[in-house]
């Protein structure tokens, strides 16, 4: 058997990285994408290696001459690589295609070994190597047959995303037999590039053999083992985090704050969401009006104040819309001068935009991180306080303060001249109905308080980006509104707003199915032995791991051996280096069971 790579083109989409080297000599994790493909390949006992040069390509043939000698490498020079495309640098080297059993490689490829033994092991004499079609692919598809036959090749121009759920996408990795190749492929090759020219693509080929030919040639399909195509500079960040030891894995994932779409088979279990809302229904109608939002422009901040006022019953002069809530904090943040009220552990975005400082810290003084709103009082009595911060159901303890106690609070903090900032961002969450103080009779009795509310949160549209701020103090609205941008939110999140009311109906059914499957979750939970589940009101449970594991090495071991993504509590602030803390998203039934299942064989 022998192989060919084909690393002739220039890989502009990838700038600097390929300004004075072809793409294979791309590092990925500190190793180029030449010499992983090399490595691999010298495991086969391969009879030789036929590597395609262009762009910089005395360069790369020296680089691999002077590390490679007890490997059979020949090169073929494709002298106008930046005039032609892949398909003229296979038809470079046809002398050599009959001459033996052949593997076919793009040099853009990172694989995982079990990729290649793939391909040996195969019963098929000839086979394309599939993978079922994702987010991030682009380029060839196919659909197969339950045999594995090829149906056909659907090139860019004929994609459709409507039929991508039968798709799967070429890994641009072969395996031929002498006779289909100088039989089948090289004849239609010649006469393809005679009729349509050197610029195209070899998988064109294919699809013209398929469409006037039964050939045996079978897709083999290798969903579920790692492979990446790498084309920009987005591309290299994914394959590195792909690729990398679960220790780096962890680490560039945790830094990623999001985009784990990019990771189909990743459950996450950090970031929080109403698994419940929204429907389907309100799905397809941002979907059937995507196309407008996509190419209007959304309105200013006079409007969607509007918007949000009507979102929650509240005047658009007490009400403000942000980027997100993490838009408000900072701008919020950066209002208070002198000592602000913080509770610990928790959310940090909040005290990150202080300096320390100005942080007076309370901590409860029990594991579970229970406190009441007397605790509060007591505790911050004789200090000096510009601003007290409540995070309720509190973020990551999910402590719960009922709606009396917070109005108490409310009142203390009036009567101090202290301003109350009340995030609320999980309170759809906590027992009872009406837990908000979310409105205008509350607003106006405290115009010091004003109350933070994450839409993302509460109402699983994370990728809206909305959050609001409310509060009777008109004044302070106005200066929020002044200091964000705006336009600062799309058009999507606007329209969301502008339709939720005909689904708040929806939206009540899910919080009370999520309810249900929080205390389903709660009691398997309590079933893992070296579990510590401490009650939640919120989206997420707090759990001290009790076993002498560190939060550090459960939090890799789920993510390394099951795809699963835990809050690891282990950096924040607040909590004992003693104790060892996760923190769990509640998720639907189904991604639920899957923790549940994997902590179980742990414990094993």
């Amino acid at each position: 058997m022998q192989a060919i790579i084909l690393a002739a083109g220039m890989g502009r989409r990838l700038g600097e990285f390929t300004a004075n080297n072809t793409k294979c000599m791309l590092e990925v994790n500190g190793v180029r994408l030449i010499d992983r493909m090399l490595t691999q390949l010298s495991a086969l006992a391969l009879s030789r290696i036929i590597i395609v040069v262009g762009y910089e390509g005395a360069k790369l043939k020296e680089y691999i001459q002077s590390r490679y000698q007890s490997l059979t490498i020949e090169f073929v020079n494709n002298p106008i690589y930046d005039k032609t495309n892949n398909i003229y640098s296979l038809w470079l080297t046809r002398n050599y295609m009959g001459q033996d059993e052949t593997l076919l490689l793009e040099s853009d490829l990172i694989f995982e070994d079990a990729v290649l033994q793939a391909a040996l092991d195969a019963p098929y004499r000839n086979c394309a190597l599939v993978s079922k079609y994702e987010t991030w692919m682009d380029g060839t598809m196919v659909r197969i047959d339950d045999d594995n036959n090829i149906v056909n090749f659907i090139p860019k121009k004929a994609f459709k995303y409507s039929d991508t759920a039968s798709y799967y996408k070429t890994v641009n990795i072969y395996k031929f037999d002498p006779d289909f190749l100088l039989n089948h492929y090289l004849p239609f090759l010649e006469a393809y590039i005679k009729v349509l020219g050197d610029n195209e693509y070899y998988e064109q080929v294919l699809r013209v053999i398929t469409l006037i030919d039964t050939l045996d040639l079978k897709a083999l399909p290798i969903s579920g083992l790692r492979w990446y195509e790498i084309d920009d500079v987005q591309d290299l960040r994914i394959a590195e985090t792909i690729f990398a030891t679960p220790e780096q894995r962890l680490k560039k994932l945790q830094h990623s704050y999001g985009g784990y779409w990019r990771y189909p088979a990743l459950i996450d279990f950090c970031n929080l969401v109403n698994p419940y809302f929204p429907r389907q229904r309100m799905i397809e109608e941002m979907k059937a009006n995507f196309e407008t939002l996509l190419r209007e422009y959304p309105s200013g901040m006079g409007v969607n104040s509007l918007l949000a006022g009507k979102y929650f019953g509240l005047n658009e002069a007490n009400i403000v819309v942000g980027n997100g809530a993490a838009e408000l904090i900072k701008s919020l943040m950066t209002r208070f001068t002198g000592p602000i009220g913080v509770i610990y552990p928790t959310f940090e975005e909040y005290p990150n935009r202080k300096d320390r400082s100005d942080i007076i810290a309370f901590h409860p003084d029990n594991t579970d991180f229970r406190y009441s709103a007397d605790d509060l009082m007591q505790f911050f009595a004789d200090k000096n306080l510009s601003a007290l911060l409540l995070i309720n159901p509190d973020n990551p303890s999910g402590n719960f303060i009922p709606k009396a106690d917070i109005i108490r609070l409310a009142e203390w903090c009036e009567a101090r001249s202290i301003r109350f900032v009340l995030d609320e961002s999980f309170v759809n969450f906590a027992e009872g109905n009406d837990n908000s103080l979310l409105n205008t009779a509350e607003l106006n009795a405290y115009p010091s308080m004003c109350v933070m509310k994450s839409i993302s949160k509460s109402y699983g549209v994370p990728g809206l980006r909305l959050g609001v701020l409310a509060s009777g103090d008109k004044e302070l609205i106005a200066g929020l509104k002044k200091d964000v941008a705006i336009w600062n939110i799309n058009s999507f999140a606007e329209f969301y707003m502008q339709i939720f009311g005909k689904y708040e109906k929806d939206y009540e059914t899910g919080c009370r199915k999520f309810k249900k499957e929080r205390a389903r979750f709660e009691a398997e939970l309590n079933g893992i032995p070296f579990l510590r589940v401490i009650p939640s009101q919120a989206n997420y449970f707090l759990c001290e791991i009790t076993n002498g594991m560190t939060s550090h090495q459960l939090t890799l071991q789920l993510l390394s051996k099951h795809n699963l993504l835990i809050k690891d509590c282990g950096s924040k602030a607040g909590f004992a280096e003693t104790r060892q803390y996760v923190r769990i998203a509640i998720r639907d039934r189904k991604d639920n069971t899957s923790l549940i299942n994997a902590l179980n064989t742990i414990c094993q």
